[in-house]
């Protein structure tokens, strides 16, 4: 019995909860800022864009590693 499927379903599974996480943290804290002090507005949507990006940038990373693992492990 080959464990690759649970491999790949882990990799990619617990791969997207920090990025999901993080991304919800910063749009929630984002918009609180942009409450507090509207002129800002900008400057905090475009960190907010760019660290967004960042977190996104692992989940993709998560993701090639899950597919590495199907069509590597999977080749014998």
């Amino acid at each position: 019995m080959s464990l690759t499927p649970l491999a790949v379903a882990l990799a990619i599974g617990l791969g997207a909860i920090g990025p999901g996480l993080g991304i919800g943290i910063l749009g929630g804290q984002a918009a609180n800022a942009i409450g507090r002090n509207p002129e800002a507005e900008p400057l905090i949507r475009t960190n907010m864009i760019l660290a967004i990006v960042f977190a996104e940038a692992i989940a993709i990373y998560a993701l090639v590693v899950a597919l590495l693992i199907q069509f590597v492990a999977g080749v014998k």
